[in-house]
């Protein structure tokens, strides 16, 4: 009877506690409520949400993943791409932000590509302009050149058709990305042109129209003196903007901050982002694509642990929070003697199933491919017109082999990266060009790079550089920089390649030399 009375005693005070802790947080936002009146304090207000690639229904998907038979596949259904991730008012708020800059940004390209077309213009026309003034404004008082001129002539047409393509190659190249700031080097060498080609204008203006020269031949070699000058300033943007980067210098290490995948490449002398822009240009075609699934089963395995600790507090509620601390340090303290064990059968647990449902994708596709060929020895013998596509038979044999792939990409968690329609694609492209089925299950049996899948399954193609240093600034030994998308970011450790200093050892070719001595006592 007393037993029964402290613990109604108990849950009366729990409930009276709930109501009152209710009260409190309700009185604590009635006080808070002013301060989101402007337009600031929205930016101040906390907002609970999910976190950033953790989808809010994974818990139960994994505990339904983890519990149901081999036949799940039919009964669950599974949770898309479109499901995964969760945006909130401040997500949708820095996507419109976005998309309004991402209009300064297009208005900053077309105004640099602008500029430098007009410069461009401007270079090539110089030269001829030179030549064709003075015969137009003072044809009668210009000296005979005769051959001498004709043959300048060939040369300046020959050194501006070389310099065209050579400018075409080296700056009018499609853009590959955006950079925050610009480069630096094509900068000055655009200023230097311009500058060049202002103060040849004016010592022209000078020199020759207001003198109106008589010589034409001396004006003719100032127009290839000119062209001659901008054949070395183009040499000397390959030597800048190309070559100099060539030889290795630094090494940078890339580790992607969610699972701790890494890359090393080797860079020359390059800006910081200029550097990045190389980092996310190999990152998408040497890092295997990022799956936030595969890295949910610690999470859960926590949250488990957690949700399976209960306190109760029968005193009262004098010592509440120093029973519960002691008694989820005692309880944590067991869950942790006993957590290696979960986690060791757990994962032989979860390796069994994944080999168990690859030996049935890996049958089932065999047997489809045989099917084929069996199709194509029967249209052999068929008219010309009844002969079936490759997508015809690519979804003839597709749902034979449909179940077992869809039960093996769930259990690896790489539903949401594959399609029916991308599967049949790439089954067509196999069947296209006689390829093994080998061949076909190597993009499903092991996760490949992020060019491998389709655009709209990447996770974000919009980066932000993040760096203590400025980023038009050259790469130097020990500079750390972030690659920060939506869901991961990729720090970047730069290290300088370390001076190497090889000798060289002389070894006498006589102290190799021995001598067999044979004594009668041995068998030899």
């Amino acid at each position: 009877m007393d037993t029964e009375s402290t613990y109604s005693g108990y849950s009366y005070y729990s409930s009276h506690s709930k109501k009152s802790h209710r009260q409190g947080e309700r009185t604590r936002e009635r006080h808070k409520s002013p301060r989101n009146k402007d337009g600031r304090g929205s930016e101040k207000s906390v907002t609970i949400q999910a976190p950033t690639g953790e989808p809010l229904l994974a818990n139960d998907s994994t505990r339904t993943e983890e519990v149901q038979d081999d036949n799940w596949g039919e009964t669950t259904t599974a949770i898309t791409g479109t499901s995964e991730h969760s945006i909130s008012q401040e997500d949708i708020a820095r996507i419109s932000k976005d998309m309004e800059d991402s209009v300064g940004l297009d208005c900053k390209r077309y105004l640099g590509l602008t500029i430098a077309s007009f410069l461009g213009l401007l270079v090539f026309l110089t030269p001829i302009a030179f030549i064709l003034l003075p015969p137009i404004l003072w044809r009668d008082e210009l000296e005979p050149c005769g051959t001498i001129c004709e043959g300048l002539f060939i040369s300046v047409s020959f050194k501006l058709l070389i310099l065209l393509i050579g400018t075409w190659a080296l700056f009018f190249r499609k853009q590959k990305a955006d950079v925050p700031r610009v480069f630096v080097f094509r900068a000055l060498l655009l200023v230097l042109i311009f500058l060049f080609v202002v103060s040849y204008w004016l010592f022209y203006g000078v020199r020759i129209l207001d003198s109106r020269d008589r010589n034409y031949q001396g004006i003719v070699q100032y127009a290839v003196s000119l062209v001659d000058a901008l054949l070395f300033i183009h040499y000397l943007a390959i030597v800048l903007l190309e070559l100099r980067q060539l030889q290795p210098m630094f090494t940078l290490q890339v580790v992607r901050s969610t699972d701790g995948e890494s890359r090393f490449y080797s860079l020359g002398h390059l800006s910081i982002q200029r550097a990045a822009l190389v980092v996310l240009e190999n990152y998408y075609k040497d890092f295997t694509i990022y799956n936030p699934n595969l890295l949910t089963a610690s999470k859960f395995r926590a949250a488990k642990h957690m949700a399976g600790l209960k306190v109760y507090n029968v005193d009262g509620p004098s010592n509440n929070a120093t029973g519960q601390s002691r008694a989820m340090i005692a309880a944590a303290a067991r869950r942790r003697d006993s957590s290696h064990n979960e986690l060791y059968y757990e994962e032989a647990e979860h390796e069994r199933r994944v080999k168990k449902r690859r030996a049935r994708l890996v049958v089932a596709v065999e047997e489809a491919f045989i099917h084929i060929q069996r199709l194509q020895a029967e249209e052999q013998q068929k008219a010309p017109g009844e002969v079936m596509d490759p997508r015809e038979a690519a979804q003839a044999i597709f749902p034979s082999m449909a179940r077992a792939l869809q039960k093996y990409l769930r259990t690896t968690r790489q539903q949401h990266y594959h399609s029916m329609e991308s599967i049949l694609q790439h089954l067509a492209f196999c069947i296209t060009n006689s390829m093994t089925p080998k061949a076909f299950l190597e993009r499903y049996l092991s996760a490949g790079p992020t060019l491998q899948y389709d655009k709209e399954r990447w996770l974000s193609t919009q980066w932000r550089l993040i760096s203590d240093e400025a980023v038009t600034n050259g790469l130097r030994d020990g500079i750390v920089f972030v690659l920060k998308c939506l869901d991961f970011s990729l720090v970047v450790n730069v290290k300088k390649i370390p001076f190497i200093v090889l000798s060289e050892e002389f070894i006498d070719p006589k102290s190799h030399k021995f001598v067999l001595r044979l004594q009668s006592e041995t068998s030899v």
